[in-house]
């Protein structure tokens, strides 16, 4: 096996979400649920300028690797990446997050999950699957951006959306 070879297969592992964006349906859903685990991974430290750094490096990261995903596979946006969901999920968080931290001292670690607030995490990945799947203004626009740029953009919008439409609600229910 050449470089280029483990190169490009190690690009569409990462791309694919290890092996979840090749899900015979609904690829982007099965690569949101990894990101849950990319969300607990940045929680686990209790920090909050670990949990952004960690989701803009991911931001960042998938960008370079969508696009280069983009090339090997020869189509623009492939249903089977779905890296661009995992970076994006700490996002569509990110609100629900801030909450809960400015009521303690540190951020909650994994165990958000579990609890009362299992019915947050749901509302929230069917919220944000419910925004990449609708793709409002300009989340369809930015699609147009050149490489991982169009493919990664558009998926932080949505989570951008969860959070305009969540933190209200979560405000309002205390």
């Amino acid at each position: 096996m050449n470089t280029a070879s483990i190169r490009e297969r190690l690009i569409l592992w990462l791309a694919q979400g290890f092996g979840s964006g090749r899900a015979p349906v609904a690829p982007g859903t099965f690569g949101t649920v990894v990101g849950l685990a990319w969300f607990a991974l940045l929680l686990w430290p209790g920090n909050l300028a670990f949990y952004v750094g960690g989701t803009l490096v991911g931001i960042l990261v998938s960008v370079w690797i969508c696009g280069e995903a983009e090339k090997i596979l020869g189509q623009p946006d492939p249903g089977s990446v779905v890296l661009d969901e995992i970076v994006a999920i700490p996002v569509a968080f990110l609100g629900w997050v801030l909450m809960i931290q400015s009521q303690t001292v540190a951020l909650p670690g994994p165990a958000i999950f579990f609890h009362d607030h299992w019915v947050i995490t749901l509302g929230l990945f069917t919220a944000f699957r419910v925004f990449d799947i609708w793709k409002p203004w300009p989340v369809r626009q930015s699609q147009a951006l050149p490489g991982g740029w169009g493919v990664t953009t558009d998926d932080v919008l949505a989570a951008a959306y969860v959070n305009a439409v969540s933190v209200p609600v979560l405000l309002a229910l205390g």
